[in-house]
């Protein structure tokens, strides 16, 4: 029986292994450039809007065809959550209306990330229609329909 379970589970994760190479994305891993150049180009605007520096707890980063979408939660420098008070974004905090995530889709121009859109803050799926807007890859969003 415990042969059974062990071969099962070898044949689901080859599957979903499969399945991941197929759609063909990516993911950089921590610390590489790649990585770090994407955070850089999406930290500029938050930044901007924030009036406040961040860094980011990436939930998740894909990419396909020199595009990239991230998730990720900003947080202040010193791992703490950001302190929202005095932003455009406390007013949505108060009537409940918020979720601390930013979601981005950046494409790769002349050898560097653009952030083409993003969306802070939303309580509904904002990139469902970015695959067709920005003609971006299905892929990097985990869209199945």
């Amino acid at each position: 029986m415990y042969r059974v379970r062990w071969l099962l589970t070898l044949i689901l994760l080859a599957a979903v292994c499969a399945g991941a190479q197929a759609q063909g994305t990516t993911t950089p891993k921590q610390g590489s450039p790649e990585r770090k150049a994407i955070v850089d180009a999406l930290r500029v605007p938050i930044q901007k809007r924030l009036k406040q520096k961040v860094i980011f707890k990436i939930d998740r980063l894909k990419l396909k065809d020199g595009f990239a979408f991230i998730a990720a939660q900003p947080l202040q420098p010193n791992g703490k959550p950001i302190n929202y008070r005095g932003t455009p974004i406390q007013k949505a905090i108060d009537a409940g209306m918020f979720d601390d995530t930013v979601m981005a889709l950046l494409k790769r121009e002349g050898g560097r990330w653009k952030v083409l859109t993003y969306v802070h803050g939303a309580t509904d799926v904002p990139y469902v229609d970015w695959p067709q807007k920005y003609k971006a890859p299905r892929a990097i969003f985990d869209l199945d329909y």
